[in-house]
């Protein structure tokens, strides 16, 4: 297909779009020119958009992806890689998927960690006594039988650490609170803390957990030991309690904590991602449209956002337009990833094993991971003739009011696809208090409002329709397959 697609620098702010707003941002203003036939080919796909809308969102299916996500958590609770909950909620999926007529169900391995949190705790016990919720992060070493019992110093960035002498570090227990500024940047002090400090010679690491509010809840999360400095102890503490022992430092009194945990690393093992499709018409191997989210969670809450949410508006879209009896020309495949909260290793281990044909088999990913709330729109990552064709697509949702279309950030999950040159695209949503209850006990069925997961169950399926039923391949620009770098979820 030829260029029907140029880029002026700017930024568009609103569009207008017949009865509704389309509202484009974070990108460069487009200006495009789709040829005739392929804009009407785009247009004519409203009373279909319009029909998956009204069966999912007040028809037959109004309800059932709560109702779904709802027995799911309730059944198997936290998944959390290594554990025999995630894998019976992977043989759940596979079982299920096959009941709903699903094609090509079947599961595809990938070696993952085996931690076990174990029992926890930690305790003020100099000047006062004070019990410290907190929550181990995961990967993390444990402490000795008996615990530790240390000194504490409190800082609240990696610069004012560095300031501080070898000597006086080593044997104490460095608390970071660093202020909150994105889950990005902030982020840093989760992944980085433990090798930073154990370079100075500490014993243990407490970190401010990653939110922006908190009412005495710890948040977990994987951490990163550097190759070949010392592993020591690693744990989350409640904001709260992270500014007071900053605070009581800075006034200079002396502190000790208490720390015990029985973290255990065990021997890696095998999980699997879950696939299940509606097979293309046409197609059934190439040009696949992939919906995703991931399975796993971590062992607080139920993972009912963090991605229980994702997994179930992937899944629950393709099994209601099957039952509607809407098959694309395309494949439309859901995978629900494992291992993502300790870097993505599930993703990394189906990129391996679909490297060989990967420039054939698929088209666009979708991918959901950042909350499943009021949904607002779509973010699409894609070259200019793919976000042309897109920004037409996002056109046929005029069940919004107001729908706002992005380019170039889409969640990360699917991120090393998509800098290869692969179209993405995440959903937006009302996710404003997203991480005050990410991987926390907050995280469960009681965040989700049925009639959100309908319209982004809706949205969803309706989106990754028309996309797999095109006359036309969604255009990318694929450079060959690079090994997954270590990040994590």
């Amino acid at each position: 297909m030829g260029s029907f697609c140029k880029v002026l620098f700017g930024v568009v702010l609103v569009v207008l779009v017949s009865s509704s707003q389309l509202t484009v941002a974070q990108g460069p203003e487009l200006q495009c020119d789709l040829p005739r036939p392929l804009r009407r080919e785009i247009q004519s796909y409203q009373p279909v958009v319009n029909h998956i809308f009204e069966q999912i969102v007040s028809g037959e299916f109004a309800g059932k992806t709560w109702g779904s996500l709802l027995e799911f958590t309730d059944a198997f609770g936290p998944r959390l890689t290594g554990s025999k909950q995630l894998e019976d909620a992977i043989d759940f999926a596979v079982a299920r998927m096959k009941d709903e007529g699903l094609e090509n169900v079947h599961t595809e391995e990938a070696i993952v960690p085996h931690w076990v949190r174990g029992r926890e705790w930690a305790e003020l016990v100099q000047p006062i006594r004070k019990v410290l919720p907190m929550l181990g992060l995961g990967l993390s070493v444990g402490t000795p039988p008996e615990g530790i019992v240390a000194e504490v110093i409190a800082v609240e960035s990696f610069e004012e650490f560095e300031k501080l002498s070898n000597r006086y570090v080593r044997g104490k227990i460095v608390v970071f609170a660093p202020e909150w500024t994105g889950y990005g940047p902030t982020g840093r002090y989760r992944y980085e803390s433990a090798s930073t400090a154990a370079k100075k010679g500490a014993a243990a690491v407490l970190i401010r957990s990653m939110t922006p509010f908190s009412i005495g809840t710890p948040h977990t999360g994987t951490l990163r030991y550097e190759e070949g400095v010392r592993k020591i102890p690693a744990a989350a503490i409640t904001v709260e309690d992270a500014m007071f022992l900053l605070r009581k430092y800075r006034r200079g009194d002396r502190m000790s904590i208490h720390l015990k945990m029985d973290a255990t690393n065990l021997d890696p093992t095998i999980s699997r991602n879950a696939v299940g499709e509606l097979q293309g018409s046409v197609y059934k191997n190439t040009s696949v449209v992939v919906v995703s989210g991931h399975m796993d969670s971590w062992d607080v809450g139920t993972g009912a956002s963090d991605d229980a949410g994702g997994v179930f508006i992937s899944w629950k879209a393709i099994t209601f337009l099957k039952a509607m009896g809407l098959r694309p020309r395309r494949t439309i495949r859901a995978v629900y990833w494992t291992a993502e909260e300790q870097g993505l290793l599930g993703v990394s281990a189906y990129e391996r094993q679909h490297a060989a044909d990967e420039k054939e088999e698929f088209n666009v990913f979708f991918e959901s991971d950042s909350g499943t709330f009021e949904p607002l729109g779509l973010d699409f990552s894609g070259n200019n003739e793919a976000q042309c064709i897109f920004a037409e697509i996002a056109k046929l949702m005029k069940v919004f009011e107001q729908f706002t279309y992005t380019t170039g950030v889409v969640s990360s999950d699917i991120g090393n696809w998509l800098e290869r040159g692969y179209p993405g695209v995440s959903l937006r949503n009302r996710n404003d208090n997203y991480f005050w209850y990410h991987h926390s006990q907050g995280d469960t069925i009681e965040l989700e409002d049925p009639a959100d997961l309908d319209r982004s169950t809706a949205l969803w399926a309706a989106t990754a329709y028309v996309i797999a039923d095109l006359s036309i391949d969604i255009p990318k620009d694929v450079t060959d397959y690079i090994t997954l770098k270590d990040v994590t979820g």
